[in-house]
């Protein structure tokens, strides 16, 4: 208990120096003068001011009761105001008078009500007399904004005249809205001039500035793909109907929106991209150039000849009639295994009368077949068995003994004429053997356009890019 009263002494004792020292420091004033104060002082000027502020005063209804007097220069506000405002008024006249050194506020606030009410409403009937007095201005400014907005109207309707200034729908849309706009803006600011408040103008086009920095910055993203959809429709990289690919999406494009891009999967679903990603993207476009190369690798036994192999393929090739003659097609060794060979053949076809995937695997049937035939042989996995000379004798017999029959099984048997599976002919369907295009994905995109009356942003007028 002792040590414990020490301590609270102890504290008291440190910090009763910051405690005196804080008071001293609030209970004198620190007053900062503009101007220096006259070391002498005119008695009958205190007079002079006090008659002054009286006669300023007896003028204002609203600070009639105030009560003046002046000492030294300094001027003591006494009496009656209604409200905060008109003692604020009676400090601000007093302190403007020459020789006021300060202005001491003793004015009473009454907050009476209907000294603070009937300010308030000859305020309204004196705005409601001008407003009576404007209002023939009024009329007219009303008519002038009303009139341009319908002009700036009636030329976005005017399609013929917008498509002649752009022939590009969307620009053509953009421009009308911002004749609209612009209608609108300029019988605004042609009422404001003929009101007389001009300075509005500058303050609303400067706020509009700062507001639409602000709006800028917080819809960045949808202002991006804005402008995307302006530069895909003025460049064109596809059309209706084709095949593109677009980063890792592939389909069908439907249409170009002021959005977004609509393609059909090949699986026949929707997919929808945002044109600030299209725009950045990497687009593979397939219907550009109807011809396409497609490409395919056979490989053969290390013991055949790949050169044979590969006159025998594009013989094969060639013989078929969706494959195209010019460009020809083509036949490259691709890479040398341990055990085989791999060739890569490649040719042409017409995807406007030739599906791209039917010839391609028709292609692959035919040169596989042939080189079987031809008695080239495709390769096959290959397992050698290894011995440790170190094992166990019977062990090893015993290895030897199983793997035996696995070794006679490895060695080729003759086979059957009847028995070997690419001797056999099925019966084939002529439909297997059909490479003309897949219309259905088109059918359905024509479907789509019918149905939907949303804008489409391609042109097959304009030049592609």
């Amino acid at each position: 208990m002792l040590n414990l009263a020490k301590l609270t002494l102890l504290v008291l004792l440190l910090s009763f120096p910051v405690y005196g020292f804080s008071q001293a420091a609030t209970t004198e004033p620190v007053e900062s003068e503009a101007a220096t104060v006259a070391v002498e002082h005119d008695s009958g000027k205190d007079e002079r001011i006090k008659k002054r502020i009286e006669g300023i005063f007896g003028e204002m209804d609203s600070l009639a009761a105030v009560q003046i007097q002046v000492k030294e220069g300094v001027v003591t506000l006494a009496g009656e105001t209604a409200n905060q405002a008109d003692a604020a008024k009676a400090q601000r006249l007093s302190s403007r008078l020459e020789g006021v050194v300060a202005v001491e506020d003793k004015i009473d606030r009454t907050l009476n009500l209907r000294e603070n009410v009937e300010p308030v409403i000859d305020r309204f009937k004196q705005h409601s007399k001008t407003l009576l007095k404007a209002f023939p201005l009024l009329v007219l400014a009303l008519i002038a904004v009303i009139l341009s907005t319908m002009a700036g109207a009636f030329l976005s309707r005017r399609k013929t005249f917008l498509n002649k200034i752009t022939p590009n729908a969307f620009l053509a849309e953009l421009l009308g809205q911002a004749l609209r706009i612009l209608g609108f803006v300029l019988g605004l600011i042609f009422a404001l001039n003929l009101l007389g408040a001009s300075k509005i103008v500058a303050t609303l086009l400067g706020g509009a500035g700062v507001i639409g920095l602000a709006i800028g910055f917080a819809v960045r993203d949808t202002i991006e793909n804005y402008i995307a959809s302006i530069m895909l429709s003025l460049r064109q990289p596809f059309r209706v109907k084709d095949h593109v690919f677009i980063n890792e999406h592939e389909g069908i494009v439907v249409r170009l929106t002021s959005r977004s891009t609509l393609l059909m999967t090949l699986d026949g679903n929707h997919l929808r991209i945002p044109n600030s990603t299209v725009f950045k993207g990497i687009i593979l476009n397939f219907s550009t150039n109807p011809e396409r190369r497609f490409q395919f690798e056979l490989g053969v036994d290390a013991t055949d000849d790949p050169v044979a192999a590969m006159q025998t393929g594009l013989k094969t090739i060639k013989s078929l009639d969706f494959v195209l003659t010019d460009p020809p097609p083509s036949a490259i060794i691709e890479t040398v295994g341990d055990s085989n060979i791999v060739i890569s053949f490649r040719a042409w076809v017409d995807q406007r009368t030739s599906d791209y995937g039917k010839a391609r695997s028709l292609c692959i049937r035919a040169v596989m077949r042939v080189l079987e035939d031809q008695g080239f042989t495709l390769p096959e996995p290959i397992y050698r068995l290894r011995f440790d000379p170190g094992l166990d004798s019977a062990l090893q017999k015993r290895i030897g003994a199983q793997a035996a029959p696995e070794a006679d099984s490895a060695k080729p048997k003759p086979q059957r004429e009847e028995m070997h599976p690419l001797k056999i002919q099925p019966t084939v369907d002529e439909s297997s053997l059909d490479v003309s295009p897949d219309t259905h994905l088109n059918e359905k995109v024509d479907e789509e356009i019918m149905v939907q009356g949303e804008n489409d942003l391609l042109d097959d007028e304009r030049p592609r890019e």
